[in-house]
């Protein structure tokens, strides 16, 4: 048990793991996915900053939005935008725990948004996506437990 318990810190310390809690929306004081638009992911096909005057609440999160079009568009169907598995990082959950995300590493795959910790785990992802997909779908939402 000692042995399991270094290793997770040890893990935390050097991954910069975040351990979702009960916390649906990976959130920092930026607010849902460090600050920024869904919808830009899908209508200019790259993460852009949201802006404080476009502004809503979701899943008990801060999401911000480019413009006043784009937060129209995630009130409609914030399924649509949001990213899968509440934001955390996409490969992380297929591995069974969360993890924070970097905004750019990204990937829209059959209209939904996946995020990942970094560039270098999202080439891991990218290795084998749909079977990523298929084991994080076992997790979610089971390892915010």
């Amino acid at each position: 048990m000692y042995k399991l318990l270094l290793g997770l810190l040890f893990a935390v310390l050097v991954s910069g793991t975040v351990w979702a809690g009960k916390d649906p929306v990976f959130s920092t004081s930026e607010g849902a996915i460090r600050g920024y638009d869904p919808v830009a992911y899908f209508t200019e096909g790259r993460p852009v900053k949201g802006a404080r005057a476009h502004h809503s609440r979701y899943q008990d999160s801060d999401w911000y939005f480019t413009s006043a079009e784009n937060l129209a568009l995630f009130q409609a169907s914030p399924e649509k935008y949001a990213p899968q598995y509440g934001g955390y990082c996409a490969w992380a959950v297929s591995k069974g725990y969360t993890a924070s995300i970097d905004p750019k590493a990204w990937t829209v795959r059959d209209g939904k948004l996946y995020l990942n910790y970094s560039k270098g785990v999202q080439r891991d992802w990218l290795e084998d996506v749909p079977g990523n997909i298929a084991k994080a779908n076992k997790n979610w939402p089971s390892v915010l437990n």
